[in-house]
């Protein structure tokens, strides 16, 4: 065989090789593909099993409830020597969130709440809009990449508000919904009632929307569990909203309350009624709410929700819940809008950028 025909061979050998590998490479990875897309099917039709446990549950296939209970079993102890040293920073991190916003005179109600506020507004006030350039390859899952990194995805916010709760004393679970898609926590307060609690829900706006829910509101709000696993929640006393409760004279005064409530730049309350609704009443009190929330909806400037629940008297009770959306240039002042303005506008002439495209 002459030099050349071996360097043939030699080349078709190494190209089978080569096609050979990239074959077997692109058929795993559609093999992966695959099962995932299977997963997903089986997920989001209900054909995956929905493990009967609150920890080592696997959401939305990359996110996994983790126990944290070593951590603040040290904190109450005052012995880290069985900690690691990403436990030790974890636990030091939120020793410092505890010192900053929970004071020992708070009742469990009021530290509940406190945590709520410091993961769904807190924590965006004290990073800025400009974390969301991150360089980091944490999950954001667990309480550790949390407090550090100032994101989180539902499975981070769940755990990281177990993990205060548990600190300071309240009982709390982490619970996922069926679908394995999403997760959020179960606290239960001095009044021996269980509320929901999800954070991420609420992150950004922290409206209360989802701060301490029944069963009946969670369920309206989009949650589902399995309900014969995880503590039954029926707790009135603490739900937020109806705390803030405000008694007008009848259906025909929602307008006018829910007018007040947007010029007070309340983000959540709820109106209850001196003249109690009945049954025939039932379709006046409908459209006239239906109708409110279309009017008010061409406004680009707020977001309202609404949802009717009964309070602990079994009457009808109305809850509302505002988001203000606002422009960045309305955190500037007049001559810091001007200056900046300016200095774009120079650059697009400089450009020849009107004679271009037109006007400004």
């Amino acid at each position: 065989m002459s030099k050349r025909t071996k360097r043939l061979a030699a080349a078709a050998a190494i190209l089978l090789l080569i096609f050979t590998l990239s074959t077997t490479v692109m058929s795993v990875v559609m093999l992966v593909n695959q099962k995932n897309v299977n997963k997903m099917i089986a997920i989001y039709t209900g054909q995956l099993e929905d493990p009967e446990q609150e920890d080592d549950v696997v959401i939305a296939q990359n996110y996994t409830i983790k126990s944290t209970t070593h951590i603040s079993d040290a904190y109450k102890s005052g012995d880290t020597s069985q900690l690691d040293d990403r436990d030790k920073e974890t636990l030091a991190m939120a020793k410092d969130v505890i010192k900053e916003n929970i004071k020992d005179s708070m009742t469990p109600f009021e530290k509940e709440e406190a945590i709520y506020k410091y993961l769904t507004k807190g924590m965006k006030a004290t990073t800025g809009i400009l974390t969301v350039i991150s360089d980091t390859t944490n999950e954001n899952d667990n309480p550790h990449d949390v407090l550090k990194n100032r994101s989180a995805v539902c499975v981070g916010y769940a755990t990281t508000f177990r993990l205060f709760m548990q600190m300071l004393g309240i009982e709390c679970r982490v619970v996922h919904n069926t679908s394995l898609s999403h997760s959020w926590d179960l606290v239960k307060l001095d009044d021996g009632c269980w509320y929901h609690t999800d954070c991420y829900m609420d992150n950004e706006s922290a409206n209360y929307r989802n701060f301490n829910m029944d069963d009946t509101a969670c369920r309206n709000s989009g949650h589902e569990w399995n309900t014969g696993f995880f503590e039954a929640a029926v707790g009135k006393k603490y739900n937020y909203t109806l705390m803030s409760c405000k008694e007008i004279k009848d259906i025909y005064a929602i307008p006018k309350a829910v007018m007040e409530a947007v010029k007070n730049k309340k983000q959540t309350f709820s109106i209850s009624f001196k003249e109690k609704i009945k049954s025939e009443d039932e379709k006046f009190a409908k459209y006239m709410v239906e109708q409110l929330e279309n009017m008010m909806g061409s406004s680009d400037k707020i977001y309202t929700s609404y949802q009717w629940t009964v309070n602990d008297k079994g009457e009808y009770v109305l809850c509302y819940y505002l988001t203000y959306n606002s422009d960045a240039g309305e955190e500037l002042t007049e001559k810091q809008r001007e200056k900046i303005d300016n200095k774009i506008s120079n650059v697009l002439n400089q450009y020849k950028f009107y004679d271009t495209y037109g006007n400004y």
